[in-house]
């Protein structure tokens, strides 16, 4: 685990094994972000030749030529920015890359430029989130693989403000949560099942405290949970449904989150092709941002109660597999028909949904990678929103443009709906080709429950799909590494402080 530390020294000075330094790009070449001292003052001249361009992403490490104690000097760039400082995000990524660049190395100070304590926070949460490799598996190879950095110290003038203090630990946590996730996408689905997920579950929960439920096999067949048993029963590994809470005394407000968690999704029977399988262990990345946000909401003691429901299953082809054009009743009644068991998931965030719709929350988030639709639209990187109430999809998007991540809005179009119905059950699984991920959102939406008797508004609810952003198969860019990246868990989080705080 890394550790942090905040030291009021400057770049030449500091005991490290490296140290951090932020380049812009301009017009007139890069930029050195920094007040240096005497001994480092050859550096800014020195750019252009050691083919330092200051571009985002862009990290080059130089020996410090004794001008520091550390022997390497990290230079990180940060794009074009306006003013001398980079904004937050600039800033995390720029630590993270360095992060990343400096594995192998014990120590790691970041000299980056602040206009105050948030800005440390950002570098800070941006390198512990760098400092991530997973090596479970690693045993003949182990070697060839280098350590994260083992300590991360922030230059301070502020080392005994409180706040700054308060926002390092702060992100620690978050940093834990994410990279906790990271571990369970990355994990393969031979030892990541839905009884072993839920036995992960089960000791996180008594480790923090919480309130934990486990509903197995036969308890889901008994309690009319046919989204799950349905996509479960091709396996000889049976689903689970988990539901894991925090509630804290006086809490302000009540909020429910449904995770995906199919731990392999083959495709079922509408098998996917072989190199579409490739990645298909990171189908519960939604489940494990649930599972992990409500983890760091105890750690941080936030005022909000919230539960976490993980609807996990795996997707199997069999001779006891769900066929196309079965019919499945989903827990509380609604029947569904099944026209491809591709579209697993939003079969077991189904009975999630209406799992936690009874608990009556005063908001309700859902959070999977439920579509190759939302790649097409978003690419990669950008997850989306999807809510019936504009208000509601306006707070998730406020809360990752505070916390780093990138949400966009996307609108569940009514006259998509009349695609879903279905002639032989009360919905069907499949609707128009076209814009498949917001025919997705629209059948989730049939499933959430009302604030009251019939007729009465629907609890506030949104839909996050983060089907690319969760799992990065390209090269490693900012604090982000190769794989599970913990996508949705600092979104989560920062929407639960804002709930918390009456936003």
């Amino acid at each position: 685990m890394t550790t942090v530390s905040l030291q009021n020294k400057d770049a030449a000075s500091v005991s490290a094994d490296a140290v951090a330094l932020a380049v812009a790009s301009t017009e007139d070449g890069p930029r050195l972000l920094a007040d240096l001292p005497r001994a480092l003052r050859w550096l800014p001249g020195s750019l252009a030749s050691l083919g330092v361009t200051g571009a985002a992403d862009e990290v080059v490490k130089v020996a410090s030529a004794g001008g520091a104690s550390a022997g390497v000097l990290v230079l990180t760039g940060v794009g074009k920015i306006t003013g001398d400082v980079p904004d937050h995000e600039r800033l995390r990524r720029a630590a993270g890359a360095a992060a990343r660049a400096a594995a192998g190395l014990g120590t790691l100070a970041l000299a980056l430029p602040s206009a105050g304590v948030e800005d440390g926070v950002a570098a800070v949460e941006g390198a512990l989130l760098g400092a991530y490799a997973y090596s479970t598996y690693k045993e003949k190879s182990a070697k060839a693989q280098k350590a994260p950095v083992g300590e991360v110290v922030l230059l301070t003038s502020a080392t005994r403000d409180k706040k700054l203090k308060a926002g390092v630990e702060r992100a620690g946590v978050l940093a834990d949560a994410v990279a906790a996730t990271r571990d369970l996408v990355n994990a393969p689905p031979s030892d990541l099942y839905p009884e072993a997920f839920a036995g992960i579950a089960s000791r996180a929960a008594k480790e923090h405290g919480l309130k934990i439920t486990v509903l197995d096999d036969q308890q889901l067949r008994d309690g009319g949970y046919g989204g799950l048993t349905g996509v479960g029963q091709g396996s000889v590994r049976g689903p689970r449904l988990v539901s894991v809470r925090y509630s804290p005394r006086g809490a302000t407000a009540d909020v429910a989150l449904v995770g995906k968690g199919i731990t392999f999704d083959s495709g079922g029977l509408s098998l996917k092709p072989a190199a579409s399988m490739e990645t298909m262990k990171c189908d519960m990345a939604g489940a494990a941002a649930v599972l992990q946000t409500v983890v760091a909401a105890a750690r941080l003691k936030l005022p909000v109660a919230v539960t976490g429901w993980l609807c996990l299953a795996e997707n199997m082809p069999s001779g006891t597999a769900m066929r196309p054009s079965d019919v499945i009743s989903i827990y509380g009644g609604r029947t569904v028909e099944v026209l491809n068991t591709d579209a697993e998931g939003r079969l077991v965030m189904a009975d999630g949904l209406v799992a936690a719709s009874e608990t009556k929350p005063d908001l309700l988030l859902d959070v999977a990678t439920l579509t190759g639709a939302q790649m097409v639209a978003l690419g990669a990187r950008v997850s989306a929103v999807m809510a019936d109430d504009e208000a509601v999809g306006r707070r998730v998007v406020a809360a990752a443009d505070r916390s780093g991540e990138q949400f966009w809005p996307m609108p569940l179009p009514e006259e998509l709906r009349a695609g879903l119905d279905s002639q032989v059950a009360d919905i069907s699984n499949m609707g128009e080709r076209f814009g498949g991920m917001l025919v997705a959102g629209l059948f989730l939406r049939e499933f959430v429950g009302r604030t009251g008797g019939e007729g009465s508004p629907r609890i506030p609810w949104a839909h996050l799909d983060i089907a690319g952003p969760a799992f990065n198969e390209r090269g490693p860019w900012g604090y982000t590494g190769k794989g599970g990246t913990g996508v949705a868990v600092r979104t989560l989080v920062q929407l639960l402080e804002d709930t918390g705080a009456g936003r």
